[in-house]
């Protein structure tokens, strides 16, 4: 699995001195990333969106419960005042680097990507974590050992193993997808809390391999 490197100093100052502030629009790689529907914070999105320079997102999560990232493809005007449509293929690498300030431990992070907030993405909408593998590229995290799709009837991904704790920070590597891309689409954030104390050693190699993570 691909390692990453620690937080650099200069962002890790960034994410605990950034002070609060209302709905925070960030542009990077042609789009707009936006965290206007509320529970957490955008501080940062840098990058283009490529292999070697993927979109860096950094955010701060406050609410316990589900959260909602708005992505949109950036409107530039064309010379003669038309509005440039958005490109024929999505296709973006994408490092998100979360810290957890909700006050309770994360047993695991989910992320599910929508055309329409209030539906889920079939399969047929082209939306994806590269289901097409055109990055061929695992995905990761520094936090969590082990992740697996949820695919149908969602594009959703469930990062396990581990446990993030409060003010401690999360960092995550996935790939966009679309070959018929939308103007506007939106990345669900559910954090999955520890509801009781963790398993010692002992009492986790008693569980056996297969049940020594939550599902």
């Amino acid at each position: 699995m691909k390692q990453f490197s620690v937080l650099p100093p200069v962002l890790a100052l960034c994410v605990s001195l950034a002070q609060p502030a209302s709905a925070g629009i960030w542009s990077a790689g042609g789009l707009t990333f936006s965290d206007e529907l509320g529970g957490f914070r955008l501080i940062s999105v840098t990058g283009s969106g490529s292999l070697l320079d993927p979109i860096v997102i950094v955010e701060e999560m406050i609410d316990i419960g589900e959260v909602v990232l708005v992505i949109r493809s950036e409107e530039k005007p064309s010379a003669d005042g038309a509005v440039i449509p958005p490109p024929s293929f999505l296709s973006i690498a994408v490092t998100k680097i979360v810290l957890n300030r909700s006050g309770q431990a994360w047993a695991g992070f989910d992320m599910e990507l929508r055309e329409a907030l209030d539906t889920p993405s079939p399969y047929g909408d082209g939306l994806s974590f590269d289901q097409m593998q055109t990055f061929g590229q695992p995905l990761a995290s520094d936090s969590f050992p082990a992740w697996r799709r949820m695919d149908e009837p969602y594009d959703r991904v469930r990062f396990y193993g581990a446990y993030v704790d409060p003010e401690a920070t999360a960092r995550f590597g996935f790939y966009v997808t679309d070959p018929t891309p939308t103007r506007v689409f939106y990345l669900l954030q559910q954090p999955q809390y520890l509801i009781a104390r963790p398993a010692t050693g002992a009492e986790l190699l008693a569980l056996g391999p297969e049940r020594r993570h939550p599902p």
